[in-house]
């Protein structure tokens, strides 16, 4: 994938600004992994790296990194399919590379303060330069404003681009969603002292993002890579997505209140977030489910003609696409629904448990289809007709998938155990967190989820193998 970039047969300057997001996505995604490794191997070995780089910082840039390489992968997903959509080759695409190169130096920047600035005194100086403190959001005010202003120019790319070409509807969602994503990130740079208030705005943020934008956004990409992988029929991918929009919107923001139980809001949120996050995966899974079972329908119909059926032009992203239907369902669907009615979540929360779905979630629902548009992407650079997976392909979508399962697995056990001990028996005492910590189940989850963090990490690497690989390899077989 790296070399794709200078020996590809993309017809735009946007596909290859989209593989250029690739590009970091990947570096940032392998960096996610290694420092999931650290902070995992620092459960089993509390000593490991003390005082030097803690538990505390490995975790923040393990999650940092996640939320930063699915951000590239996004923007660099809609690059690509952004004139296939609207016939258009694109607005301003220079200032969108400049964007892209601000983008990755504040990363840059960022990332090293984090590592080895790590934290700073309890001032306006380091709110502005080292770290904000917000889980999730850390990132220094400065670096907010660089965001704002990258996302805006990607915005505006997209936006001008769209109304200069044709309008189709996955790009219509594509546009009113992104206003809604890029709006969205002002609500976690509201300031206020109290702890109860900003938990309320940090969360509009948080959850909005991924239980609401982010799954429209994953929605417009399954659209478009159905229509162009298989050849599905474009009203019916329009047809769910709208559904999804409705959905999605509806069910994501007033699941939000799964949120709301234990920060000081009003009562009212324990029923109103128990009941819409869990409405949350159904349209994106109906959407697969209708199209490839209209597909099959199709192939049959072809088949008793005589006529040539049409074959899936890129196997590994169709299945990383198919991959994410099943994720998507199990990670945000049965494992979010495990602990979101608040009868259960009051023992649950902040245990195992939300680790445990929080790792499935975020590979399932997204990280599996942005791989999938990775492979899409070196398929479009290299002019390759059709993709097939290699062994390399099979033993990293194997090996990742192993190892995100058996990672959840092992955190759900180590959730109950908390949950059974430490909430239900001790009563959630100082005392009774530690203690179900030295228990041996919750010491044997976490040395499976340790066990399990190698194996996909090593899936990661036949992963990178492949995407490295696949492209050259495709295009000298079909010469």
């Amino acid at each position: 994938m790296l070399t794709s970039i200078k020996e590809n047969k993309l017809t735009t300057k946007g596909q290859e600004l989209g593989m250029m997001y690739f590009r970091v996505a990947i570096i940032l995604f392998g960096a996610q992994l290694l420092m999931g490794l650290i902070a995992a191997f620092q459960f089993l070995f509390p000593s490991l790296l003390f005082e030097l780089f803690d538990f505390s910082v490995a975790r923040m840039v393990h999650i940092n990194a996640l939320v930063v390489w699915m951000l590239y992968a996004m923007i660099g997903s809609t690059y690509i399919m952004l004139t296939e959509e609207t016939g258009h080759e694109g607005v301003a695409l220079g200032l969108g590379k400049l964007g892209f190169w601000v983008l990755t130096a504040a990363v840059t920047v960022v990332v090293l303060v984090y590592i080895f600035v790590q934290v700073g005194a309890g001032n306006e100086t380091t709110l502005w330069l080292i770290n904000e403190g917000r889980e999730y959001l850390e990132a220094p005010r400065w670096a907010d404003i660089g965001i704002v202003v990258v996302v805006l120019i990607f915005y505006f790319n997209v936006f001008a681009t769209y109304m200069k070409g044709k309008k189709t509807g996955i790009m219509t969602v594509m546009v009113a969603n992104l206003m809604a994503l890029a709006g969205l990130y002002l609500a976690g740079m509201i300031y206020t002292d109290n702890i109860s208030m900003d938990q309320f705005w940090w969360w509009w943020v948080i959850h909005l993002w991924v239980e609401a934008t982010w799954e429209v956004f994953v929605g417009t990409l399954a659209a478009f890579a159905l229509i162009r992988l298989i050849g599905a029929k474009r009203e019916v991918v329009e047809m769910w997505l709208w559904i999804e929009v409705l959905m999605l919107f509806g069910s994501g923001i007033l699941g939000m209140g799964h949120h709301y139980f234990w920060i000081g809001t009003p009562e009212y949120w324990w029923e109103i977030g128990a009941l819409f996050s869990a409405l949350e995966p159904v349209p994106l899974i109906a959407m697969f489910v209708h199209v490839l079972y209209d597909w099959g329908k199709e192939q049959g119909a072809h088949e008793a003609k005589g006529e040539p059926k049409s074959v899936i032009t890129n196997g590994p992203a169709m299945s990383w696409l198919v991959l994410n239907a099943f994720g998507n369902f199990l990670g945000a669907g049965i494992w979010g629904f495990f602990h979101t009615l608040p009868q259960v979540n009051i023992y649950t929360h902040g245990t195992q448990f939300t680790a445990a779905h929080g790792h499935l979630s975020f590979f399932g629902a997204y990280a599996t289809i942005l791989i999938g548009m990775m492979y899409y992407g070196i398929q479009k650079a290299y002019g390759v007709e059709r993709l097939k997976a290699t062994f390399k392909s099979k033993m990293g979508m194997f090996l990742v998938t192993f190892g995100v399962m058996g990672m959840t697995i092992a955190l759900t056990i180590a959730g109950y155990e908390q949950v059974l001990v430490e909430r239900g028996e001790m009563g959630a005492t100082w005392n009774a967190f530690f203690t179900a910590q030295n228990l041996p189940w919750y010491i044997q989850a976490q040395m499976w989820r340790a066990i399990m963090g190698v194996v996909t990490f090593v899936g990661f690497i036949y992963l990178v193998w492949d995407l490295l690989t696949i492209g050259q390899n495709a295009q000298e077989a079909e010469a």
